[in-house]
């Protein structure tokens, strides 16, 4: 790919002491978006070339996010080979799509040649195959075919988040050998933590740190420092599986090889850092029954479209909660107290349940909750939430008689809460795991078959009991 041109700029750096870029909060200065908003409407190119040129990426794009629409065109097109199109990376997706889509091919194509293998994937794939083509026809055909094939591995997957800019070296090399390539190579990655070795058919034969390269002295061949054990995934891997592999092996990089165990790329810490957070977000929005896609940025049809869907489930499972009042509308009637208090004990069985599937769902997401423990994790939930039952219990029965003046209400409504909290217990934890043997995400569903369930049995128990305990009829 070409190199970008490293261009001083005086002006630079007494623009951002004058001005400062955040807060000390952290956030960006709205001082600093209306001096960029005024230099665009003036067609300050030099000014905005200055400052753009010595933003990072993610100030970048952050500064980009502030902007009016129509002004964050304008500025790609002012700053040219300044802009640095992985900020567009670190914007909403319909942000990124919104700018890609009013820039010319060409002028993508080049800022695309700029980036780092996975940042050009990564700001590719947002696209859909027409556009995606368009951009990819004004490549070099080498660079185009690189791209294409990284773009047919399934997403999610490490083909897609690898990056192809690695060292390999044969085996037979001494350390010299590779010291003095690396010094004399001009094209190296920016960072690199360790060299691969490759036979001539690029086949993987090991991996040396750099750590171990750099203590060891010139002769000393390569063969005797090639850990041919190094951890490597598959290109076909999860992203999250390989997110979690970092994690469990405290690992900064990883090399990634193809079916046919050639080496075609590696995944680095930063690359992981990512989807982390990635997966946290689809997590979060998924127990708010939200979709994954959803981005701050988006208009109201679009949020209100995508959260339509998950509501009306809600609403059938609200009415299905709401049926069980109706078997005891008698009871009702002849003790308002029991209307009153019917939704504390469906609100804190509620409660505990979402205590218990957040933790469940975090445990299977991470894969710490399995087949091995599930019965002691299932057995210590449940007496949790007897435990709390019973205190919850006592606490609630007091206040129930200190407000109405029945002494058997208490009783009721203890015996409810002590049911409602365990059968909520067993729900938080059973339920995502019996989503999770059937192939479904257990963030995504959990929430609301957990939430009817705490309904109903609340709804039932406490409304059941006061029948036999009153003989209301």
């Amino acid at each position: 790919m070409a190199e970008r041109m490293d261009v001083a700029h005086p002006a630079d750096a007494s623009v951002l002491d004058r001005l400062p870029l955040r807060t000390e909060d952290g956030e960006i200065r709205a001082e600093f978006v209306e001096e960029i908003t005024r230099r665009i409407q003036a067609k300050d190119t030099q000014f905005l070339r200055a400052v753009v040129a010595e933003l990072h990426e993610a100030d970048l794009g952050d500064l980009i996010a502030a902007l009016e629409p129509e002004d964050r065109v304008s500025l790609v097109e002012m700053t040219g080979t300044d802009f640095d199109f992985s900020a567009l990376n670190e914007v909403d997706d319909a942000v990124r799509e919104e700018i890609l889509e009013e820039l010319e091919p060409e002028t993508v194509a080049e800022g695309v040649r700029e980036l780092e293998s996975d940042d050009a994937v990564e700001l590719l794939e947002a696209l859909d195959e027409e556009d995606q083509e368009e951009i990819l026809e004004k490549l070099p055909p080498s660079e185009r075919v690189a791209l294409e094939r990284r773009l047919l591995y399934p997403e999610n997957s490490a083909g897609r988040r690898m990056q192809t800019e690695f060292i390999t070296v044969p085996p037979e090399w001494t350390v010299g050998q590779a010291i003095d390539y690396m010094r004399d190579t001009p094209d190296l990655p920016e960072r690199f933590y360790e060299i691969y070795a490759v036979d001539a058919a690029n086949h993987w034969q090991g991996a040396v740190p750099l750590d171990v390269l750099l203590r060891s002295r010139r002769p000393v061949p390569l063969a005797e420092l090639i850990d041919e054990d190094r951890r490597r995934v598959s290109v076909l891997d999860d992203q999250e599986e390989v997110a979690r592999m970092f994690g469990k092996y405290n690992l900064v990089a990883a090399p990634v090889v193809d079916t046919q165990n050639r080496l075609v790329g590696i995944i680095t810490i930063d690359d992981v850092v990512d989807v982390i957070e990635e997966e946290a977000d689809e997590d979060l929005k998924a127990l708010g029954g939200v979709t994954s896609d959803e981005q701050l940025s988006d208009n109201v049809w679009t949020i209100a479209r995508g959260r339509f869907n998950w509501l009306l489930v809600n609403l059938a499972t609200a009415f299905l909660a709401s049926s069980v009042l109706g078997l005891f509308e008698g009871q009702l009637e002849k003790m308002v107290a029991l209307a009153v208090l019917a939704p504390i004990v469906a609100s804190q069985g509620g409660n505990a349940a979402t205590q218990t599937m957040t933790v469940a769902v975090r445990a299977l997401a991470t894969r710490e909750l399995g087949a091995n423990n599930a019965f002691r994790v299932v057995l210590r939930e449940s007496l949790v939430g007897l435990v709390n039952g019973i205190a919850f219990a006592v606490i609630t029965g007091i206040a129930a008689v200190a407000w109405f003046k029945i002494p058997g209400l208490g009783v009721v409504i203890g015996l409810a809460i002590i049911c409602n909290l365990v059968a909520g217990a067993l729900g938080g934890i059973l339920i995502p795991m019996v989503l999770e043997r059937v192939r479904a995400d257990p963030a995504v569903a959990s929430g609301t078959f957990v939430t009817t369930i705490t309904d109903v049995v609340g709804f039932f128990s406490f409304l059941g009991i006061a029948t036999l305990w009153f003989g209301l009829k």
